[in-house]
């Protein structure tokens, strides 16, 4: 449950949860709030602070007097320290913090409990590395003593979306604070609580008030007031296409530079070697991993024509397993995050019909046990041309598009076509094949006989094309939240 920093519930009197913003050391309450929903019932779970331009330009103020007061001087064996204990208090929290995620997501318990151990992974690994944050020396003239340092921006702002409240949170906020960075983080409405105890967890491990801030609230109003905030040194957004074009815009007015990680129409490309008994399962899963919201889910299957109909009944076989239900639940599938987004999958899927043939599902999932719940069934198009809507548009929900391939041209040119480069999978016994395929791939990550790295904490991360710019995750993550200082010093007697 969301408590304060003092093991109490936060409770109004009608019993529903009060979370209120966390600036500096203080919980804030806004002048209105807005109410966050369980997906998986419909039911009321929480009122949450709905900040706004006042917030955030508190939130900002106080992230400002940490940087400049304290944080920026802070060496990084203590930042190392402080990161590594709150990656040790989320270890501690886990199944708490995996309760609360499924909770207000609606993802299975058991994908909740992932994120919660990646999101401390996280903390944990830019406490390990921050300590080899170094410039360098560059001999280019015989008299001068020629240096760089990597400092931080200051404050940096970053807005999450709702699929990986917790993880996104922790990817986003950990390397900026390893760097030296003071944090604004803006959560998603539709899911805010596991930020808002991250932050309060931070507290807990002595970060110092005002070097993490989290402000809940609407994107149009919070999340606009932080992207086009002048004391923002730097801005990271996850999310949609077009919110994130919104958002480089606001930050552009400010000369403040951004990462963006947008949207993703990813491929799994099965050649006719693979081994399909260990590519199934794993196509599947990443499909239907958090009811298919994800920027990297494999949302297109390429198939080569000689095992098109053998690949085809076995993910067939494997939808009509699937169980549906509560993410407390610990179902294969649980709800889509709200209701908004359930018509929107719908509407999406009624119209990909045509030019496509629809296999299984295809509808909102009206079982009477799922009352309530933002539920869609897992879904199959098969012979899905290149150019339609199901091919082409990132739909965020449990579709799987379907399409084939007669030989490696082919399948790069499909693989390809597309408006996103985030991710991508080829499955083949041929390493050869393998690595010639994935140097033609216009993405930010290539699998091979496998898809996604558990997390994959230390793997750069990021789009080519309209999946954005910039690097999560990794060393790079880290330096992309530090600028360069060249000093340059002429040295006498030499």
């Amino acid at each position: 449950m969301y408590r304060d920093v003092s093991g109490g519930t936060m409770m109004s009197t009608s019993g529903i949860q009060c979370c209120p913003a966390l600036i500096g050391a203080e919980r804030v309450a806004a002048n209105e709030t807005f109410e966050d929903l369980d997906p998986s019932t419909g039911r009321l779970i929480a009122e949450v602070a709905r900040c706004g331009a006042t917030e955030i330009d508190q939130a900002v103020k106080a992230a400002q007097q940490t940087f400049e007061s304290v944080w920026r001087q802070t060496v990084p064996a203590e930042r190392a320290r402080i990161l590594r204990r709150i990656a040790d208090l989320m270890r501690q929290e886990r199944d708490t913090l995996a309760q609360l995620e499924s909770l207000d997501t609606g993802k299975p318990l058991r994908q909740a409990r992932v994120d919660a151990d990646v999101a401390a992974r996280y903390f944990e690994f830019y406490g390990d590395i921050v300590e080899s944050l170094y410039g360098s020396t560059i001999p280019a003239v015989r008299d001068m003593f020629i240096y760089t340092l990597r400092e931080p921006f200051g404050v940096t702002a970053h807005i999450i979306p709702w699929n990986y409240p917790l993880q996104i949170g922790a990817r986003t906020v950990a390397p900026a604070l390893a760097a030296g960075n003071c944090c604004v983080l803006k959560p998603a409405e539709e899911a805010s609580l596991t930020p808002l105890r991250l932050g309060e967890l931070a507290l807990e491990a002595g970060l110092l008030p005002g070097a993490l801030n989290v402000v809940p609230g609407l994107g149009e109003e919070a999340g606009a007031a932080l992207a086009a905030h002048p004391g923002i040194n730097h801005l990271a957004f996850t999310g949609s296409l077009d919110i994130g074009k919104s958002v480089s815009k606001a930050a552009a007015e400010n000369v403040v530079p951004v990462t963006l990680e947008l949207g993703g129409k990813s491929p799994n490309i099965v050649l006719a070697d693979a081994d399909l008994g260990s590519a199934v399962p794993v196509i599947v899963n990443s499909i239907l991993q958090n009811a298919g919201q994800t920027c990297s889910a494999g949302s297109r299957l390429l198939v080569q024509e000689a095992v098109h109909d053998q690949v085809v009944e076995a993910i067939a076989r494997r939808f009509q397993t699937v169980t549906i239900g509560r993410g407390l639940e610990d179902p294969d599938l649980g709800p889509l995050i709200s209701e908004r987004q359930q018509e929107r999958v719908h509407e999406l899927v009624q119209q990909g019909r045509e030019g496509a043939r629809l296999l299984i599902g295809g509808d909102i999932a009206r079982d009477e046990r799922l009352a309530g719940g933002f539920y869609f069934l897992p879904t199959i198009f098969d012979q899905v041309a290149s150019n339609t809507l199901i091919a082409r548009e990132e739909i965020f929900g449990p579709v799987l598009a379907i399409s084939t391939f007669r030989d490696l041209d082919e399948a790069t040119a499909l693989a390809n076509d597309t408006q996103y480069g985030l991710i991508a999978a080829i499955w083949t016994r041929d390493i050869g094949k393998a690595h010639g395929l994935a140097r033609e791939l216009r993405v930010g990550q290539v699998y091979v006989n496998t898809y996604g790295a558990g997390g994959g904490v230390e793997l750069p991360f990021g789009g080519y094309k309209r999946s954005g710019y910039g690097r999560e995750k990794g060393y790079e993550a880290m330096l992309g939240y530090t600028q360069v200082k060249t000093v340059a010093v002429k040295v006498s007697g030499i």
